[in-house]
């Protein structure tokens, strides 16, 4: 099921015949309270109190008592716990007592003898609106208007996982699907109104809703506290400067990737430490998919189609993780690229599959950035200059060599910088026997473009191992990273 859509239903009768004033008692006759404070309710018939039954509406005997086994009282009144006593005036309430508690219960009916007969306290039990057989239902009653997207309705003995690869809504793994629950849970994760444009999605420049945006992310099995980031994340993708369309079709592997920044990713989990960039947090495991799904299933990036990957690599299924900013000696990433101090965001870029760069000798800072610049000499080409992008993401270990020597984030890429100044003589196309390269280059030349090297720290506190992520063609006719403050509800 890619796309939902309910139509709106009226309040009930029960909800609508709410009393404006006066007591209000709910119960169920499945809670073993309720059946102990059954005998006082008629005692409170005295002060015309209106008893509503969740689950059977002969409970409690000898007791005018509701309906509300549709539960549209209960949703009403906001219903946690049953018993509930409350306090109604003007159509709003004004008190309430959740399970039995004589004292307050006397205090609120003003009848000064209620449940002498009854113990001091009990625990009331949780009400039917929170059973998960209703839950569902009950959210799809009061908020399914909100959904626009087509139903699609599977045959009864249709495998889930199957029927939804069928279709072609996944990248090739299992998907969850996105019932119109889900979808609402989802949705909650952002203050954005559903029907709010997020981006226009390339490559078929189709315009993207925030309802959307939530479906993929349920397929991709993000929780809704992962959709603002996912929000985000799509308003940077779908920038001209980003240009999706282009990174989409070209025949070089590179994919969007997404680097998050700020209190959120702490928040909600992102991980920035040991395996940052593998598996097992869901959080950087569903990002980055909910990205690529979305620029699938909403613009139709299909590989096979306008995805014309030569090889691709794994990162195209969704690559995700956060800067360590606590861990870091350095200003984060995100100040640089001008990210107000305290706010979250998204720097989505370019990238390849990590490669990893060793180095467990060099001591100096002289030593290990010559040591890093050599390795990211290979982005691309080694004789390719400039060209692609790249983002190097420093470990602990090997960012403290600088740290201690007294270098920062700007000292670091000024050493590099020069030390990936290229000479004519080595690019030259020929040069060592090797036919690619430069087309008869006079002056030495930057590997990197200005801006177009991104440097991250992260990662587990041991081993010195750093990693590279290629890129692509940086700049006009390519992709530039775009980093968006992340809108938090």
């Amino acid at each position: 099921m890619q796309s939902v859509t309910t139509t709106a239903s009226s309040p009930s009768a029960a909800a609508q015949d709410l009393p404006a004033d006066g007591l209000v008692v709910v119960v169920k006759q499945d809670c073993p309270t309720c059946r102990l404070v059954a005998p006082v309710l008629g005692a409170l018939d005295a002060v015309d109190a209106v008893v509503y039954s969740q689950d059977d509406p002969a409970f409690p005997d000898g007791v005018a008592v509701r309906d509300d086994t549709a539960l549209d009282a209960s949703t009403a009144l906001g219903i946690d716990v049953v018993p509930t006593l409350l306090h109604r005036a003007g159509g709003a309430e004004t008190a309430r007592v959740e399970g039995w508690d004589r004292d307050r219960w006397r205090e609120l009916s003003g009848v000064a003898d209620l449940g002498a007969e009854l113990p001091e306290w009990r625990p009331g039990c949780g009400s039917r609106t929170h059973d998960p057989a209703v839950a569902d239902e009950l959210l799809v009653r009061a908020r399914g208007h909100l959904l626009a997207a087509r139903r699609v309705e599977l045959a009864g003995l249709e495998d889930e996982a199957e029927a939804l690869y069928d279709r072609g809504w996944t990248d090739g793994l299992p998907v969850v699907a996105p019932t119109p629950p889900r979808v609402l849970r989802m949705l909650a994760g952002t203050t954005r109104a559903p029907d709010e444009i997020v981006a226009v999605v390339p490559p078929n420049l189709v315009p993207a809703t925030v309802e959307k945006v939530a479906i993929n992310a349920v397929l991709a099995g993000c929780r809704p506290e992962y959709l603002p980031v996912v929000l985000a994340a799509m308003e940077a993708a779908c920038t001209p400067e980003f240009n999706a369309h282009g990174l989409t079709a070209t025949t070089w592997g590179a994919g969007p990737a997404v680097l998050v920044h700020g209190p959120i990713a702490r928040r909600i989990g992102v991980n920035a430490g040991g395996n940052a960039l593998g598996q097992g947090t869901r959080a950087n495991a569903t990002i980055g998919r909910a990205l690529q799904l979305v620029i699938r299933n909403v613009g139709g990036g299909r590989p096979g189609e306008v995805d014309r990957a030569t090889l691709g690599q794994p990162g195209k299924v969704g690559l995700c993780f956060a800067e360590d900013e606590e861990g870091s000696p350095w200003e984060p990433l995100s100040a640089s690229r001008g990210v107000p101090p305290g706010a979250s965001a998204v720097t989505v870029f370019a990238a390849e599959g990590p490669r990893g760069v060793v180095d467990q000798i060099s001591r100096s800072p002289e030593s290990l950035a010559r040591s890093l610049a050599r390795a990211l000499l290979g982005v691309g080409h080694p004789k390719l200059a400039p060209g692609f992008d790249a983002m190097l993401v420093l470990a602990p270990e090997h960012v403290a060599v600088f740290a201690e020597a007294g270098w920062d984030r700007a000292r670091f890429g000024a050493e590099l910088d020069a030390l990936l100044l290229r000479p004519p003589e080595e690019l030259a196309r020929g040069a060592d026997g090797i036919d690619e390269g430069l087309a008869g280059p006079t002056q030495p030349q930057p590997k990197f473009r200005p801006g177009g090297l991104l440097v991250a720290v992260a990662g587990g506190g041991a081993g010195k191992f750093s990693a590279v992520l290629g890129g692509w063609v940086g700049g006009r006719g390519g992709s530039s990273p775009v980093t968006r403050v992340i809108e938090e509800a």
